[in-house]
């Protein structure tokens, strides 16, 4: 069965023992499209960012790396602007047709926590090959923030596919003319484009930037800290803002996004030529994102945005991003927003779950 597994097919691979792990899977690890990944009990403090390469083990490449270890049992800290590979949970032992592509959960994204799968004898971050039979690692890179984190943390979420699913530009067409993806006019061009907002209504506010000087956030801290003190408010009166290189933003899409309930999208990158910005860390949208009937009416997309080298002007509904969608091989048992915890459906301008709405 060609597409995206769902949450039942993850069932049945952890029955199976393609997924396995120690503590096991629990039932809240599966989500309608993926399945969370959760923090092991040792963070390696390594020299640089790597990958293990054919051939190689990323043990082999550790003891090439590693400066030193943090037992992460009692909490601990990781440090901004260091490199860490944490081992995870859980391992795989993928059948010969089914791949498995990683990304970070839309909280780690909003942290500017930049945190990517590796493998052994991996060659690309957050892609696992079919047949892959071996452990899981998360790299994990604070941006913006120290953080705290402990065992059974969940950074990362994981997505299996069989075969090739991703929607055509004419398939997208067809699938916006019968039920629409975004509010207005859908700009389909090698996936579908999604623009900035920088004209809220009521209001000058359009989004939030990393303060460079600030505590520790706990993970397991929800709804505790005053986004004043680590977020400065990003207004514009003209519908452009100048992004500073080096800066960390949260800003919102013009367009309120829409995921069907038989599809998932992934959030890729817009052409670099557009601009000197990333946008994106946090890109998985599961299926029921943003659907009426799992209470999603106007979700809009939150942009995770990086500046690079030099200040760049962002106009009011220039094309930032695009979703590439895909079949679900089955409809999933339960959607985003409808009867599991989520936090982000109906959102628009908004936080981390870790920060108190702010007033």
């Amino acid at each position: 069965m060609t597409g995206v597994l769902a949450d039942s097919q993850l069932t049945q691979m952890i029955a199976r023992g393609e997924i396995a792990a120690r503590p096991a899977v629990t039932p809240e690890q599966i989500q309608p499209a993926s399945l969370d990944l959760r923090l092991g009990h040792v963070a390696y403090r390594v020299r640089a960012s790597f990958l293990a390469g054919h051939g190689r083990t990323v043990v082999d490449r550790l003891e090439e790396f590693e400066m030193h270890r943090v037992d992460l049992n009692d909490g601990a800290v990781l440090e901004k602007g260091c490199v860490y590979v944490v081992p995870l949970m859980e391992r795989l032992a993928l059948p010969a047709g089914v791949q498995a592509v990683a990304n970070a959960k839309s909280s780690t994204g909003r942290l500017d926590l930049l945190t990517r799968t590796i493998c052994d004898g991996g060659t690309e971050f957050d892609r696992i090959v079919p047949g892959y039979n071996g452990p899981l690692y998360a790299e994990i890179c604070p941006r913006s923030f120290s953080v705290l984190v402990r065992p059974g943390m969940r950074l990362n979420q994981i997505r299996f596919r069989q075969g090739q699913a991703v929607l055509s530009d004419a398939m997208l067409g067809t699938l916006h003319a019968e039920m629409p993806l975004v509010d207005g006019e859908a700009v389909i061009d090698d996936g579908l484009g999604f623009s900035v907002d920088l004209r809220l209504p009521g209001s000058t506010l359009v989004g939030y930037r990393a303060k460079p000087h600030t505590g520790v956030i706990d993970l397991d801290r929800i709804g505790h800290y005053d986004p004043t003190e680590f977020w400065e408010d990003v207004h514009s009166k003209d519908g452009h803002i100048i992004l500073d290189p080096g800066a960390f933003y949260i800003l919102v899409s013009r367009e309120a996004v829409h995921i069907p309930p038989d599809y998932a999208a992934e959030m890729a990158p817009y052409l670099a030529m557009v601009g000197e910005f990333r946008v994106h860390y946090a890109g998985f949208f599961d299926p029921g994102f943003g659907h009426d009937a799992a209470g999603g009416t106007g979700s809009r997309g939150v942009l995770e945005v990086r500046c690079h080298e030099a200040p760049f002007v962002l106009e009011h509904g220039q094309i930032v991003g695009r979703l590439i969608y895909e079949r679900m091989a089955t409809r999933p048992a339960q959607l985003y927003g409808s009867g599991i915890a989520s936090n982000y459906q109906g959102q628009g301008l908004k936080l981390s779950k870790h920060f108190a709405v702010p007033t």
